[in-house]
Parts: C-alpha cells; structure tokens; sequence
C-alpha cells in the first residue's frame, strides 16, 4: 500500500488506534467525522493491505518478574547466512525482537530477563552458539516509548 492510497484519515485512524487498540468503532467514528460503517471499511482495508499487523496489549514487565532489559549485539563468522542468524536469535523466548544490521555488529536482540544470573544464562546460550563470534550486552537502565507512552 503506497503512500497515495493512505490518506490524511486512514492516518488519523491509526494514530487512534495506536494510542489505544480498544478503542471502539464508534469513537473513532466520531473523532475522525465518519460513520461507523465507514471507518470499520478503512480498518478492515487496512488490515487486508497489510498496514495493520494486529493488535497488542502493552506490559508492565517489571511487576510481572521480568526486571532486567538489555540489548545484545552478535558478531558472526563472516559465511553465515541472515537465515542462520535469525534461528540463533529468535530461538530463545526471552528475546522480544531480533534485528540483522548493516555494519558491525551482525544482529542486535531485545532481551528480557527476571535478572542479572537469568541474562548471563541467556548471553552464555547466545555464546554456545557455533556461528556467534562475540557478543557485547548494554542493559536498560529506564526507557520511554516514542509518543511519550
């Protein structure tokens, strides 16, 4: 979906709906001057093009047990292949995202741990790894969301 075919309401809706993804039909209807039939036919076109890929809750993962926050960059053996580093890093389920980059490091992943032993746990498994050549770990000290959630 290019450009052209989202226009200043589908924004609008998004922006809406990125703010809070409960947020009703009906109130998004009002907000943007639109009936709620047509708003749930912009959603549901945005959703078939592909622009919205779901819809998520937001946690407080701290009081859930999960203290510690870090990012880890991984060094590959120059021959890896991107697929091969993409099972290295998503394989675990304390990694909330993996990303392959341009330049050095190779990959960087979002970890969360319950703490500090649990990450060196989750950093020495990253370095069993035949193909990961080094690993260099920053960790959260606080965070803020774009948009100032």
């Amino acid at each position: 979906m290019t450009d052209d075919l989202v226009d200043a309401t589908d924004r609008e809706i998004l922006a809406l709906l990125q703010q809070d993804a409960r947020r009703t039909l009906s109130d998004i209807a009002a907000r943007v001057t639109l009936s709620t039939a047509a708003v749930k036919r912009r959603i549901d076109r945005l959703q078939d093009a592909g622009v919205i890929l779901g819809y998520t809750v937001r946690l407080d993962h701290a009081k859930l047990g999960w203290e510690v926050e870090a990012f880890t960059e991984l060094r590959f053996f120059g021959t890896t292949h991107v697929d091969e580093i993409v099972e290295t890093t998503t394989r675990m389920p304390e990694a909330q995202a993996a990303f392959t980059i341009a330049g050095d490091p190779d990959a960087l992943v979002w970890l969360r741990a319950r703490n500090m032993a649990h990450l060196q746990h989750l950093i020495d498994e990253l370095r069993r790894s035949h193909r990961v050549t080094s690993t260099k770990t920053l960790i959260v000290l606080q965070s803020w969301e774009a948009g100032g959630s």
